[in-house]
């Protein structure tokens, strides 16, 4: 291939060329939603950067076999194992179960995912679903002597692995030297649960029996058991949010090499945060824009897709409104552009080259997102342009097919006169065109000359 498809992997931080490890079709798990409240659109940056990710492998004519997760239980309000169930909490703040909240915030994310264009993945696979794996895999890590007992659960001992946190660069000697009265009765600041005990005389939820006594998976467990049960012990490409390094892709890796000896994912890839006001949306916070209220106030939940599309995946990308106001600007310049021009084909191979070239760049959209312009206002025949652009938005999201114009009522007289100064343009018979065409002004209609005709919009 011309131009090898090259991904930044977190894990060796370096640049490289990607290759498949197998023959079949490539593993690809992302870390999906935690089903406790609405996903806001700095998640959805992240599942966008995913999508993206996928296509890119589909133009390079890789099949794919995409895992996402749905996080429906055992995710504390914090990530050093205190605080409470956040599916628990969400309960109590909607009045409804945690079953409840995991069906309706379920519902609601994958109504989002279809709004922004997002491809669906092969399997979702939900951590409920799955709690008889995720007791197998402990018990694994017990037996290989990972693990030790407290009084609310089992614990991961980091201490028994050297290269423990090597995907972050944590200083474990650092954080040893600097860690709280509050670890409680863990060993060490960088050990996590892997199994929570219920509280005595307590009936939660959601909790399961088990070998160590009754509770529920701590919330890394999940992704290393549902992963390596549907991609193998090693598999291509595991993906998630920067957020994600330093905590829980670091604990999923320690626990499958306790395990079964391998990092999980050949390739790690993380989207960086989308900002508002500089700041990191987070739920946490009280505040945060779901896709939902872009909708509300007006905005094509695509301009949002094209707006992820003009900052790189490895750079934070600050939200602002004016900048969405740009990006439903650009949408429908694209849109209207395209849809103007004339059927035709094939595609311009020397452009399919370039774009590929920008995409196997570590996935650089912006640079091909100025070549879809550079195509559109260029000086390629009209004949090859909407093939090219069709074929870019394999990759783009964008919908430019299915995309048609609004349609204006336009009044039996308005058509009359537009179709009688079509007839006198055509005829060269341009005082009888400009009359008809001062004749529609004063109706309160423009008429704009095409390549492929015309089209009447009210002045």
């Amino acid at each position: 291939m011309a131009h090898a498809l090259t991904l930044y992997d977190n894990y060796t931080r370096s640049f490289r060329r990607f290759e498949a490890l197998g023959s079949g079709p490539v593993g690809l798990y992302t870390c999906g939603p935690t089903v406790y409240d609405y996903q806001h659109i700095g998640n959805f940056r992240t599942f966008l950067f995913e999508d993206l990710l996928k296509r890119v492998l589909e133009w390079n004519g890789y099949a794919v076999r995409h895992v996402m997760n749905i996080t429906d239980v055992g995710h504390l309000t914090s990530d050093a194992d205190t605080g409470e169930d956040k599916m628990v909490a969400g309960a109590r703040r909607t009045g409804k179960s945690a079953w409840e909240i995991a069906a309706l915030f379920t519902e609601s994310f994958l109504q989002d995912m279809t709004a922004l264009n997002m491809e669906a993945p092969a399997l979702y696979c939900r951590a409920t679903d799955h709690i008889a794996e995720q007791i197998e895999f402990i018990a694994d890590i017990e037996r290989n002597g990972y693990t030790y007992r407290t009084s609310d659960g089992i614990y991961f001992d980091t201490s028994k692995q050297p290269d423990y946190g090597f995907l972050a660069r944590l200083d474990k000697a650092g954080l040893e030297a600097g860690k709280r009265v509050g670890v409680g009765e863990k060993r060490h600041n960088t050990d996590f649960a892997l199994w929570k005990f219920s509280p005595p005389g307590e009936k939660r939820q959601m909790e399961w029996p088990s070998p160590w006594g009754t509770g529920f998976p701590g919330w890394h467990i999940e992704c290393s058991a549902m992963a390596q049960k549907y991609l193998g012990d090693f598999f291509d490409i595991h993906c998630g949010g920067e957020d994600h390094i330093p905590v829980h892709h670091t604990n999923e890796i320690a626990q499958t090499e306790a395990r079964v000896g391998t990092r999980l994912a050949n390739f790690w890839l993380h989207g960086y945060f989308l900002l508002v006001n500089d700041a990191k949306m987070a739920k946490s916070a009280g505040e945060f824009l779901r896709l939902k209220a872009l909708i509300e106030r007006g905005y094509d939940p695509l301009a949002f897709r094209y707006l992820c599309l003009t900052a790189h995946y490895r750079t934070q990308l600050n939200f602002t409104w004016d900048a969405l106001d740009a990006a439903a600007t650009a949408l429908e310049r694209l849109r209207t552009g395209f849809h103007a021009l004339p059927d035709a084909g094939p595609a311009d191979a020397g452009y399919l080259e370039r774009f590929t070239a920008e995409l196997n760049d570590d996935l650089n959209l912006p640079r091909a997102l100025a070549l879809a312009w550079e195509v559109l206002r260029g000086e390629l025949p009209l004949t090859a342009r909407k093939a090219t652009l069709l074929a870019f938005d394999r990759v783009f999201g964008l919908g430019l097919a299915a995309w048609q114009p609004k349609q204006e009522h336009v009044p039996e007289p308005v058509r009359a006169l537009a179709a009688a100064r079509a007839a006198a343009r055509a005829a060269r018979n341009w005082s009888a065109a400009d009359r008809l065409r001062d004749e529609l002004h004063a109706a309160g209609w423009e008429m704009e000359d095409r390549a492929d005709g015309y089209a009447l919009k009210p002045r």
